[in-house]
């Protein structure tokens, strides 16, 4: 634009000199010899072309003032901007920072409350050290007064005296189940208080991670902040809800070791937190399935379902939990069997491995006559049972292992059928109401060796 300016200078220059009257020497026509000024004058058509350079520089200059107030305008809302972004990343600043001091002073308080629990199981582990003392010390005494109530039986002392003594004697002993009751409960809140601390531990964990986190959000694009709320860990199973607090059944989520988090749904009784692996009650979900949907599990949580393989194995993969297995006939009668078990991995086709501790009751022999063995988990489409010439679990409808239970036959409303063969395929359990008799209901659950329950 500065050259087009200056351009358009030098060109209207001569013609500017042109529009003034100039002398002009030269002889005169006229008698004498005399000199005459005479005076000229631009032409019209250089005042035109003066006018319309005028003109030309007037509309350019006015041009250049309008394309420079758009861009101070511009340049003026870029500004108002860059305060504005200045002012946020100010504000969000000062939020990072109030964050994290209040970060800081969560994981110091969770600390605070870590020793304190470690300070209170410490109390309690010394406190049961020493009623096991004292019942250590119970049993002595115990003992003597049981010598002594053999020799008042051999005429040692009169009949008043051994009455006496065996009145103690019951007296100790009464004394000794209140002393393991105390002990017991104690152990149970030991063991609330361990899962406490590590739920603390995890908790400071994720606090200490998030402070240390970067929180320098990049100036060339805008940043999200997301808000995210304390989570406690999760449990690795329904027992361990059952000792944080949890005391309504219902569905939870769970993580074992080395597992991703899932649904289970959790019977929470007076002694502890059982996780259902099976449930059948009106026959909704069909359980004749390939060996996949046995694998990875089918059916719905608050109804009927198959709570899958590979969960049940990453919840009792490590051993020491029990089975419990509820049973129900068209006749509202109940029946219950617990077993200790320990459960195969896939490379083993989930073998169930039954552990025998003492006889079997009728109910249990159902398992087979050999229940040590493993037995592995058959399907209609993956054959694992023990027979050669015949596939179980295709012939009984549902898994088998060719025993004398069939807890995921098909499920026959009463009447049952009349055709035996096809009886064979219902829900039984043989030692309890016979192989053609199908069963109303079966809940199949299992839960940590140590729970503190009665069989039911």
């Amino acid at each position: 634009m500065k050259t087009s300016f200056a351009v358009l200078i030098l060109c209207v220059a001569p013609l500017l000199t042109t529009s003034f009257p100039f002398e002009r020497k030269g002889s005169s026509p006229t008698s004498g010899g005399g000199k005459e000024k005479r005076v000229q004058y631009a032409a019209w058509d250089d005042v035109n072309v003066l006018a319309h350079g005028l003109l030309q520089l007037g509309q350019g200059l006015k041009e250049h003032v309008d394309k420079t107030k758009v861009q101070i305008r511009d340049i003026s809302t870029k500004l108002k901007i860059l305060n504005r972004t200045v002012t946020e990343f100010g504000k969000e600043s000062q939020k990072l920072q109030r964050e994290g001091e209040a970060l800081k002073d969560r994981a110091r308080g969770l600390e605070d409350r870590e020793a304190s629990l470690l300070n209170v199981t410490v109390e309690l582990r010394d406190k049961a050290e020493e009623m096991r003392q004292d019942g250590k010390t119970l049993v002595e005494r115990v003992g003597r007064l049981e010598e002594k109530v053999e020799g008042l039986a051999q005429g040692e002392k009169n009949g008043t005296e051994a009455r006496s003594i065996q009145l103690m004697l019951e007296a100790q002993n009464k004394r000794i189940d209140d002393l393991m009751e105390r002990i017991r409960l104690q152990q149970e809140k030991l063991d609330k208080q361990n899962v406490r601390i590590r739920t603390l531990q995890t908790q400071i964990q994720q606090s200490r991670q998030r402070v240390d986190a970067p929180r320098n959000p990049s100036h060339d694009e805008p940043s999200t902040v997301v808000e995210q709320r304390d989570s406690p860990a999760a449990a690795s199973d329904c027992h361990e809800l059952f000792l944080r607090g949890e005391s309504t059944s219902g569905v939870y989520t769970i993580q074992p070791l080395n597992s991703e988090p899932f649904q289970v749904y959790c019977e929470i009784t007076s002694g502890g937190g059982w996780t259902v692996i099976q449930r059948r009650q009106d026959g909704s979900v069909d359980f004749h399935q390939p060996w996949e949907a046995y694998e990875r599990g089918f059916g719905n949580l608050k109804g009927e379902f198959w709570l899958g393989l590979e969960k049940m194995h990453s919840i009792a993969k490590d051993g020491g939990y029990v089975m419990n297995i509820g049973m129900s006939d068209w006749n509202g009668d109940l029946a219950s069997v617990r077993l200790s078990f320990n459960l195969g991995g896939p490379n083993t086709k989930y073998s169930l491995y039954v552990k025998k501790e003492g006889p079997f009751s009728p109910l249990e022999s159902s398992l087979g006559p050999d229940a040590t063995d493993a037995l592995p988990f058959s399907t209609s489409d993956q054959d694992n049972d023990r027979k050669n010439d015949a596939n179980c679990a295709m012939n009984l409808s549902g898994e088998s292992s060719c025993g004398q239970s069939n807890l995921n036959g098909r499920y026959f409303q009463s009447p049952p059928p009349k055709q035996r063969h096809q009886r064979k395929q219902g829900i039984f359990w043989k030692t309890w109401r016979g192989r053609y008799y199908p069963l109303r209901s079966t809940t199949m659950m299992i839960a940590p060796a140590e729970i503190q329950e009665s069989r039911s």
